[in-house]
């Protein structure tokens, strides 16, 4: 009977953990599933629904970053510095009064600039026609309107200059018939780096925010009073930390800087709450963005290729703190593990709610780092197999490319890499690109050759739009054209990804072409 009872009560005890397993994987499913912003809606929640789980410290290093990047560096200073204000304005009132440089709390201070933490997005104008209208109110000779109206154009969505400038001249030099020099182009960026809003026009997210702290020190001229004098310092100083201290200020080491500069604690909050009003993305700004729509799409991983050719990222935290579990509750959930013996019934249920509150705090926290390993690892690998097109950007070097593939190099199930991909978005030099973009079929070709099927589709089309357009070409003999080029695909393939392409059967596009067409070709022979 003992030994029955004892089976019985094992057998509970294993479904019991394998219940508490199920549970904590669903937690982990869901919380991989959430895009950015519902996840720190949901963190937010959680704290403060369980007592036990706390903002903890942010860790120097951690797996979620393959990337020294100063952007991405910067996207983790905007965390919850905000939860600081009350101690900053405590600390405000203590001392400062010995320190050469004043105390300055831009909060109080009546400004122009816009507090871009609160940031309505979808203007129906996109930044480009703003940016346009500014430049209708120069006074600009036709050469310059079209260099400048060129380097708005090459803008990406945040607002920045990604090319440089040489080949912004090379590109005006062949597509517009423009012979212009590299530092005629700088010029004019110059002038489009004075518009509106401040740090448009940037080539790099240090320029970015110079130009906003420089367009803040413009603002105060002629500095002829004592405040003025007390800003123009307070934002020089800002602007020669970016300038001069920036890996210190992109990795968030305020500590350093307050030791190295010398610097009292509310002088540092105040300098923190001022560079929460600098936009990382002052296209972002202006309403929609090029080739966007309203609904706007928060990146899940930071992507960007150096010019060596290495290519690095990191995870998009946005607003999420690392958590920690309380120490006073593990302290309490101890207590009643080595004394629960000794304990009366009322200690004991507070203590089991502590302990109770311990475990829920420690399953969150494991499901929050097992969702950022499983994102870090998936783009790792995707990064490893794709590395070409994120240094070029060329769409024709996407490389055939599986969930199991993926899943082969993470260790990870398809079903996960499958969840990922569907629901997740990385933002590249090249744009911003759901996950699923990168995942193509393939096959392998006599010579060895990986093939995509966006590479097929590509010389496919390459071939319509060089075809003879008295006798376009016919599936067939498109079949064997592909064939001849070492793509030997079935005319039943052809004509599923002609389709796919929206391009009509040749019969059609024989009929599509225009009247002047056939005059021009016989006035040509």
């Amino acid at each position: 009977m003992a030994q029955e009872l004892k089976q019985t009560t094992t057998q509970a005890a294993v479904q019991v953990q394998g219940h508490r397993l199920t549970q904590q994987q669903m937690l982990q499913v869901r919380l991989l599933e959430m895009p950015l912003t519902e996840l720190e809606e949901n963190v937010s929640a959680e704290i403060y629904d369980n007592p036990a789980l706390e903002v903890g410290r942010e860790h120097e290093e951690d797996d979620s970053s393959a990337s020294t990047d100063s952007a991405e560096s910067f996207e983790e200073q905007q965390e919850r510095e905000e939860r600081q204000d009350a101690l900053d304005s405590a600390l405000e009132r203590i001392g400062g009064e010995d320190n050469d440089l004043p105390v300055y709390d831009p909060r109080s201070q009546p400004t122009d600039t816009a507090d871009y933490e609160g940031m309505v997005y979808g203007d129906p104008v996109s930044f480009v026609d703003k940016l346009m209208e500014q430049m209708g109110e120069r006074e600009l000779t036709s050469r310059q309107q079209e260099i400048l109206e060129y380097l708005i154009g090459s803008l990406d969505d945040d607002g920045l200059l990604r090319i440089s400038l040489d080949s912004i001249a090379d590109k005006l030099s062949i597509y517009q018939g423009l012979d212009v020099e590299e530092k005629e182009v700088e010029q004019m960026l110059l002038v489009l780096q004075d518009f509106d809003p401040p740090g448009i026009g940037a080539r790099s997210l240090q320029e970015c925010l110079l130009l906003q702290v420089h367009r803040k020190q413009r603002a105060l001229r002629p500095i002829n009073t004592e405040e003025k004098k007390a800003l123009a310092q307070f934002y020089n100083l800002l602007y020669t930390i970016i300038q001069d201290d920036w890996d210190a200020f992109s990795k968030k080491r305020w500590d350093k800087l307050q030791q190295q500069l010398k610097l009292s604690a509310p002088q540092i909050a105040a300098l923190q709450r001022e560079v929460r009003k600098l936009n990382p993305k002052p296209g972002s700004s202006m309403g929609e963005t090029m080739g966007r729509s309203t609904n706007q799409v928060t990146p899940d991983f930071l992507v960007d290729s150096n010019d060596d050719g290495t290519v690095t990222f990191a995870l998009n935290h946005g607003n999420l703190p690392e958590l920690r579990v309380s120490a006073q509750y593990e302290e309490m959930a101890r207590a009643y593990k080595d004394n629960k013996a000794s304990m009366n019934r009322r200690e004991k249920e507070a203590l089991l709610y502590a302990r109770e509150k311990v475990e829920r705090a420690q399953g969150y926290i494991e499901a929050v780092k097992q969702r950022r390993h499983t994102l870090f690892v998936t783009m790792k690998a995707i990064i490893a197999i794709q590395h070409r097109f994120f240094v070029d950007g060329d769409e024709a070097d996407l490389r055939p490319m599986t969930l199991k593939d993926v899943a082969d190099r993470t260790g990870l199930d398809i079903s996960t890499i499958s969840r990922v991909s569907n629901i997740k978005y990385a933002q590249t030099r090249w744009g911003t690109f759901p996950l699923r973009f990168f995942f193509t079929e393939g096959y392998t070709t006599d010579s060895g050759e990986e093939l995509s099927t966006r590479n097929i589709k590509m010389a496919l089309k390459a071939l319509i739009d060089q075809e003879d357009k008295h006798k376009p070409l016919s599936d067939d003999a498109l079949a064997k054209a592909m064939g001849a080029k070492g793509m030997p695909i079935a005319r039943r393939t052809v004509a599923k990804y002609r389709e796919q392409l929206g391009l009509p059967v040749a019969r059609l596009r024989k009929a599509l072409i225009p009247q002047h067409y056939y005059q021009l070709n016989f006035l040509s022979t």
